[in-house]
């Protein structure tokens, strides 16, 4: 728990760095009950995040960052699916361009 402050919990993210800490603190901050989030490096040069993450009392902290990061799995996955699968059409399609004389898709 936070200092005097009911329902708050600072988690230690040991080698991480701005990347992890602003996407959980994004996620974070969609869930309507919690009511704070937000991080800090505390050094540069020492790969190490501190998240803060404040919830109105319904929800625990850690129930509240355990659910923001399936949330982020789950859309990471949507993304990577939705990633390779523009990549291939795009790569189906410069390969069909190609066989066609003059690049044009009708043969004219």
């Amino acid at each position: 728990m936070g200092p005097g402050i009911p329902s708050t919990a600072i988690f230690t993210l040991n080698k991480e760095d701005h990347t992890l800490g602003n996407l959980l603190r994004s996620q974070l901050l969609k869930n309507p009950r919690v009511l704070f989030a937000g991080y800090k490096v505390p050094h540069p040069l020492v790969p190490k995040v501190e998240l803060r993450v404040q919830t109105d009392g319904e929800i625990a902290p850690k129930e509240a960052v355990t659910t923001a990061c399936n949330e982020l799995v789950k859309d990471l996955g949507i993304l990577s699916r939705e990633f390779t699968k523009e990549y291939e059409l795009r790569k189906m399609v410069g390969a069909t361009q190609q066989q066609q004389p003059n690049g044009n898709p009708d043969g004219q």
